[in-house]
Parts: C-alpha cells; sequence; structure tokens
C-alpha cells in the first residue's frame, strides 16, 4: 500500500457553542468540543464509562455553518483529519501540545423537532468542504493556511 491516511469520524455532543473567529487573512474559523462517550466493564466486572473531549476546528464555509446551527448539547457527526500542533510556552519554556480535528464534513443528527441540543435547526443535512479556499490562502486540496499559535484570535 502506497502513502497513509489520516481520517477520523467521530459521533458526539457539543460541551459548548462554538467560537467563531474571523482571522487576519478574512477566512473564518469555528472552535467548539464534542464529547464522546465509552462504556466498558474493568477487570473487576464493575461497569465503567469514559468521556473523551475531543477539539474540533472548521474553515471557511463550514465554520459559518457551524457557527448558524451547532449548539451545546446537539448530536454531531463529525469526519476530519487529525493534526497535532506543538509550541515552546513562553512563561514555563516546555513544548507544549494540542491535538485537533480539522473537519471536512459535518452532518447534524438530532432528529427533526429534538430541542434537547438548544438550536432551532431541525434538519440533518451534510455539510461538506471539498476542496474550496474562499480567500486563497490554503492551498487547492482544500487545506487551511499554516498558521502560528498567535495568528488565531481566541
Amino acid at each position: 500500500m502506497a502513502g497513509s491516511v489520516n481520517k477520523v469520524i467521530l459521533i458526539g455532543r457539543l460541551g459548548k457553542d462554538p467560537e467563531i473567529k474571523s482571522i487576519p487573512s478574512g477566512q473564518t474559523v469555528a472552535k467548539f468540543t464534542i464529547a464522546t462517550d465509552e462504556r466498558f466493564t474493568d477487570r473487576n466486572g464493575e461497569k465503567q464509562e469514559r468521556t473523551e473531549w475531543h477539539n474540533i476546528v472548521a474553515w471557511a464555509k463550514l465554520a459559518e455553518i457551524c457557527g448558524q446551527f451547532l449548539r451545546k448539547g446537539k448530536l454531531v457527526y463529525i469526519e476530519g483529519r487529525i493534526r497535532t500542533d506543538s509550541w515552546e510556552d513562553k512563561e514555563t519554556k516546555q513544548k507544549r501540545y494540542r491535538t485537533e480535528i480539522i473537519a471536512e464534513n459535518m452532518q447534524m443528527l438530532d432528529r427533526k423537532g429534538d430541542d434537547e441540543g438548544g438550536g432551532s435547526y431541525s434538519g440533518g443535512g451534510s455539510y461538506a468542504q471539498k476542496g474550496k479556499s474562499s480567500s486563497g490562502s490554503g492551498d487547492s486540496a482544500g487545506q487551511p493556511p499554516e498558521m502560528e499559535e498567535d495568528d488565531v484570535p481566541f
């Protein structure tokens, strides 16, 4: 097999409403977290539950749609790729890491009329970012522009 694969598929609930910002180049970025749950039985036969939080980043039109329709508690399908950034902490001089999922496709999964998530959108529409860069700052494959930690205004 030639090449490699970097693909993530998650289904979970939003931990808070998305943060929407515009970067200096004018491109829109949305950041939010989703929680996934894992249920298992430990060695002692006791049922356990573990919640994993995932940092999601969406760009361009997909970011705008996330900001418009997603709300805390909504069930959502996210498809994308994993990216880990590293930087040196200015105060402690320690190397820090942040792992994010760069969303390429999003689908709202709450049933029509389900107000549990608190949003007003009652669809199940799928929105994908397919190789488009609205500001020309990403490459032709729809990749977001490379940015330093200080470039994102949150």
